[in-house]
């Protein structure tokens, strides 16, 4: 028996699950498997937390797969993704792109569902990852835990259920950790959990506009802390609405602020950001100096109206340096293509920004368009972003050639975070196998992960794509598989 337990284990993962009865597990009280503490010694010296896999445990050593055969092995979860070999690449101007080893895994890929729109939050306490995920049509939420750093996940389960027990409806967004177990989601209402995201049973109301518009809210509100003690002091929320004729010449979307001071239970009136019109989506962040970064979704330009979908729309930066009442006007890292933005601070200063691309990536030679996630980096606190060196950390041809529904496989939304060991892991949207239409919508659709780390070494000089108009196609076109020269 044993011998061929093992046997079936260096076949990969779906022979080994033929075994999994003979897997000695522990369920921890997130519905994720447990390791036992002598497989999470043996591991820790290979660079990974968990086994979760045997095909993992195949790579890992020959002695590995000696103990695997005593029995030692841990059975993935019914939500288990499992880390496969992955490799990001950061451009270097007119240089060899560099090649960085990284972890890749599609959460969702045994689900055959519609799940879209991820958004990550680390709860330290518990060194546990919450996702939260939209699923089916028409959309409600569930979440999902790790307690393994992503290589494993719980079964989902719903966020927010109704009198009869069911899934509520509405899209679930804006994710994040207040901490001591209190986090918080919006939908039609901000959803608070007191328990690390397992039950969402408190909601306060979300008021529109301060000029009566609905209030749309996508990116996480800023959780600003007391640097002593920790203790929350502000949430600052950002929001967006509509502005169309008559009452406006020209249609556009404007962008607002309001804050908390009592851990989102009550919230001031919101404040219209002159700057911020013809911007929707805002992600916050508190760089090292003190300013606040605005990384913002803008709208579609005018010379590339109508479109179908709003997948034209641009990325830009505003900054304040007066804790937002005032800020810059919005300054252009790409006109058109890539949104989603979601911000990271490391420990030395730096800003990580990550984002989608839903147009910009040229056609594959047979005409199929292409998608992905990059991500680019600030080393001056936000003034500017190192586009000569970007980071493609995943892209994919879709399977639809042209026409109304050729948007069906592309990539919606970013999150992204720090892990305690300095990898960041990044979560997005991805229809990369969507050729289904149901009601007319695409389906399925995934959520998949990327696990990183930002290039330690020194890269070229090259500046000519942050010193391009921000309009243009050196800026806004580019090839993901690398192979035109980017110096034309």
């Amino acid at each position: 028996m044993t011998m061929s337990f093992l046997q079936n284990c260096s076949r990969g993962r779906e022979s080994a699950r033929k075994f999994r009865k003979f897997a000695p597990t522990n369920v921890g009280g997130s519905g994720v498997l447990k390791t036992p503490p002598i497989i999470g010694k043996i591991f820790s010296g290979f660079g990974f937390r968990t086994p979760d896999s045997c095909l993992r445990i195949r790579n890992a050593s020959k002695q590995l797969l000696c103990w695997l055969a005593g029995g030692l092995l841990l059975a993935p979860t019914a939500g288990a993704g499992d880390w496969k070999t992955h490799e990001v690449r950061q451009i270097n101007g007119t240089a060899d792109d560099v090649r960085l080893p990284a972890q890749f895994q599609i959460v969702t890929e045994s689900w055959n569902r519609v799940v879209a729109v991820p958004y990550l939050a680390y709860l330290p306490e518990k060194d546990r990852l919450l996702l939260l995920m939209n699923c089916d049509y028409p959309h409600h939420s569930e979440v999902l835990f790790s307690d393994d750093r992503g290589a494993s996940w719980s079964s989902p389960k719903p966020a927010i259920v109704g009198a009869d027990g069911k899934p509520v409806a509405g899209l679930g967004t804006s994710l994040c950790y207040l901490g001591k177990g209190n986090v918080l989601l919006y939908g039609s209402a901000r959803w608070l959990s007191r328990d690390y995201g397992q039950t969402w049973k408190e909601s306060v109301t979300l008021a529109p506009t301060s000029d009566g518009k609905p209030w749309y809210t996508w990116d996480p509100p800023l959780v600003e802390r007391d640097a002593r003690t920790g203790k929350v002091t502000r949430l600052v929320e950002t929001g967006y609405t509509w502005f169309k004729p008559p009452e406006v010449k020209t249609a556009h979307q404007q962008a607002y602020l309001r804050f908390s001071t009592d851990e989102g239970k009550s919230w001031g009136a919101s404040e219209k950001i002159p700057q911020w019109e013809a911007v929707s989506e805002v992600s916050l962040l508190r760089a090292t100096n003190g300013h606040l970064i605005a990384a913002c979704r803008t709208d579609t330009p005018a010379r590339m109206q109508p479109e179908i979908i709003d997948h034209t729309e641009g990325l830009g930066i505003s900054i304040s340096a007066d804790e937002g009442r005032t800020w810059s006007e919005v300054r252009k890292l790409y006109d058109w293509g890539r949104h989603h933005p979601s911000l990271l601070l490391l420990p030395n200063g730096e800003i990580v920004m990550t984002y989608v691309v839903r147009k910009g990536y040229v056609n594959t030679p047979d005409g199929f368009p292409q998608f992905g996630i990059e991500a680019v980096v600030s080393h001056d606190h936000g003034q500017s972003w190192d586009l000569d060196h970007k980071y493609i950390l995943h892209h994919w041809t879709g399977h639809i050639k042209e026409g109304p529904t050729a948007w069906y496989p592309s990539s919606q939304a970013t999150s992204t975070v720090r892990l305690p060991d300095g990898t960041i892991l990044t979560a997005f949207g991805t229809g990369y196998r969507c050729q289904d239409i149901v009601k007319g919508q695409p389906a399925p659709r995934d959520v998949g992960m990327v696990r990183w780390r930002l290039n330690p070494k020194a890269v070229n000089p090259a500046t000519k794509l942050r010193n391009a108009p921000f309009d243009s196609d050196l800026r806004n076109v580019f090839n993901p598989e690398g192979t035109v020269r980017r110096d034309r």
